[in-house]
């Protein structure tokens, strides 16, 4: 089976089945398994059009049956779940010091999970872009092997995304006007699957909604850890965005005037506080001394023994750096009134000893007592959220009711 793309024109029946469908989809994927009665009777559409939609979508492999139940008054019912078995979503993420890859089906199943060591800061964009593109060849490679077709591949990056996939400026990267989407492209010699770009905390922010620990909220913001911090906002159900596709960019926000310097320029941002690389040079200054790190896992394992041992400067050091998270995580606080406040990355790696001095700050700094009741935790989505938000993002045409071609 070969990879697909999604036929962005309407259907014959017009934009309203494609709305229909999309109405059902999410209808069996928030309630599966659901009778098609319990589908007319939630979406407020006549049997009749479930029945016809319900059939298309059995036929393209996007619903299954699943049998009878008979925990129901009146006559059993025959029950539905989502399918999408031939189909998947591919997401890749830029790291720090890794390139990350995950595909998922319809259902949100993770069908493969890889990591590829790469130190993103110190290659050029071109070496980056062929990197992305042997792990997109190999994952796809191995997708369609398996008779998968796969529907798009979104790419997350920590920096500025426009809506053409160019990245203006990632500090993180060292980049400038760099056009990833077009460039990734043609690297894979125009592949039959859409190809985009995405900010990584925006990603993130999308894998939250979806798979997190506080899946269905409207309001919640994830915070990247990594060589750059950035904010993805999920406001009133909706990713935020912003008008030119730039928010969230909480790296940059000043916490300390009197702080080192920053990529950027400027002095005392978040990042140049509590990025990582900033959180390895202040708490193993041994390691930053014999070179550039280019390998930040074995560093953060090293922190995390030290801190278990009570290490004082440690210890110490690691409370200061959950201080500034937690007045950046105020400041979120205090503009957006987010249900919770989710880090990743490094920040959840050391979020036993992060935590609970970012807490004390954000409660603090926060103008509702009790910080308006929201929580800051650590992620539980691990080191790919932004890939697996890339994956997510990549059925999003499918899930908004046009089916696939061929």
């Amino acid at each position: 089976m070969t990879s697909r793309q999604i036929d962005p024109r309407p259907t014959d029946l017009g934009d309203v089945r494609v709305a229909n469908r999309a109405l059902v989809l999410r209808h069996v994927r928030v309630h599966a398994p659901c009778s098609r009665a319990d589908i007319a009777a939630h979406t407020g559409l006549n049997k009749a059009t479930v029945s016809s939609l319900v059939t298309e979508l059995i036929d393209r492999r996007l619903l299954r049956e699943t049998g009878l139940t008979e925990n129901r008054i009146g006559r059993p019912a025959t029950m539905l779940v989502l399918d999408g078995e031939p189909y998947a979503g591919l997401g890749l993420e830029i790291g720090t010091d890794e390139l990350v890859a995950v595909a998922v089906d319809l259902g949100g199943n993770r069908l493969l999970t890889w990591r590829r060591a790469f130190a993103a800061p110190a290659a050029s964009p071109g070496e980056t872009v062929r990197a992305l593109a042997a792990l997109a060849r190999r994952a796809t490679g191995r997708l369609t092997g398996e008779g998968r077709a796969v529907l798009g591949l979104t790419v997350g990056v920590p920096g500025l995304v426009d809506p053409a996939g160019c990245v203006p400026l990632s500090p993180a990267l060292g980049w400038r006007d760099v056009a990833l989407a077009d460039l990734l492209r043609a690297a894979l010699r125009e592949p039959d699957f859409a190809v985009s770009v995405e900010n990584e905390a925006n990603l993130a922010a999308l894998a939250e909604q979806r798979h997190g620990a506080h899946a269905g909220a409207a309001d919640l913001v994830h915070l990247t850890g990594g060589a750059g911090i950035g904010a993805g906002v999920i406001a009133g159900g909706r990713l935020l965005r912003g008008g030119r596709g730039f928010a969230g960019e909480v790296g940059h926000l000043p916490i300390d005037p009197a702080g080192p310097r920053c990529a950027c320029g400027r002095a005392g941002c978040l990042e140049a506080l509590a990025g990582l690389p900033a959180v390895v040079r202040r708490l193993l200054p041994d390691t930053v001394a014999e070179g550039p790190v280019t390998d930040f896992l074995p560093e953060i394992e090293r922190i995390r023994v030290l801190a278990a041992r009570d290490v004082p400067a440690v210890r110490g050091g690691l409370a200061e750096i959950g201080r500034h998270l937690g007045h950046a995580a105020a400041v979120l606080a205090n503009l957006l009134d987010p249900e919770a406040v989710l880090v990743g990355g490094h920040f959840a790696a050391l979020g036993p000893w992060l935590l609970p001095a970012a807490r004390a700050e954000l409660a603090a700094r926060t103008g509702a007592p009790e910080a308006g009741g929201c929580r800051l935790e650590a992620s539980t989505l691990g080191g790919a959220a932004s890939a697996l938000g890339g994956a997510t993002v990549a059925l999003a045409t499918v899930e908004s009711g046009r089916l696939p071609t061929g």
